[in-house]
């Protein structure tokens, strides 16, 4: 907070006539996955700036939007073939689908912006720009891009949270988003737009890194960079476990 403070005091300094500034922060700059993690709850705040200190007599509006990091992948359906058995059917592969992404906003995003800003800014699950890696069909990839956007929002990794911005003053805001137990690591962006009469005035990021940590991390770091030596000793494991258990079940 005392950073924020100074950091605030700084713009305010140099802030003349112009738009506002915007002056973001995280309540967890880095936070490590160990093997007790259930989820955490990541609290984005922050403080808009105003040119010579005046707040307008309406106030602005604020979203806020946490992205993952992106990954390609490949997005399959499944159907049922002579109503018995499951099988792949159709697919698509994606380019830079984000692991995580959520985003909150002071009132819907549909009363802040037009679906074109939304679209530029990517604002809204809708908005997601996957850059489609095939020639597949457009009504097909859309239709697997709305059923990956589903999956995603059901295990917690997409979520929106219309109404959930609060501002202070119109000046103080806060938002609370969720990370769940099966988060993807790397290295998140935590943007916050200021938004008034449709029109996006300020953007502003800051970094959240999300990694593992203790063994959670050898165990990472090994499957990585020695797959084949880490196969072997995760084989060699289950081996001797098993052998153990039978041990202690015929003594018992």
């Amino acid at each position: 907070m005392r950073r924020l403070l100074l950091s605030m005091f700084a713009l305010f300094l140099l802030t003349g006539a112009g738009e506002p500034i915007l002056v973001p922060d995280v309540s967890q700059r880095k936070i490590d996955i160990v093997y007790s993690f259930t989820g955490v709850e990541l609290l984005l705040f922050g403080a808009i700036l105003y040119p010579d200190g005046r707040v307008p007599s309406r106030d602005a509006d604020i979203a806020v939007v946490l992205r993952g990091p992106t990954q390609p992948l490949i997005v399959r359906e499944k159907q049922k073939i002579l109503g018995l058995i499951w099988a792949n059917a159709d697919s698509t592969r994606f380019l830079s689908a984000p692991g995580y992404y959520a985003v909150a906003s002071s009132r819907p995003l549909a009363k802040l912006v037009d679906p074109r800003t939304a679209a530029i800014y990517e604002l809204g699950l809708g908005n997601l720009q996957l850059s489609p890696g095939d020639a597949a069909a457009l009504a097909e990839r859309k239709r697997l891009e709305i059923g990956l956007v589903d999956l995603r929002r059901k295990s917690l990794l997409y979520s929106d949270h219309p109404n959930a911005v609060e501002i202070t003053d119109g000046v103080l805001y806060r938002a609370r988003l969720y990370l769940p137990a099966r988060v993807p690591t790397g290295v998140y962006t935590a943007e916050t737009y200021l938004i008034r009469n449709g029109r996006v005035l300020a953007v502003a990021t800051r970094d959240v890194r999300i990694g593992k940590s203790g063994f959670e991390r050898f165990v990472a770091n090994a499957a990585e960079h020695s797959p084949v030596s880490y196969g072997l000793v995760a084989i060699s494991l289950s081996l001797l476990l098993g052998v153990l258990a039978s041990m202690i079940s015929r003594r018992f």
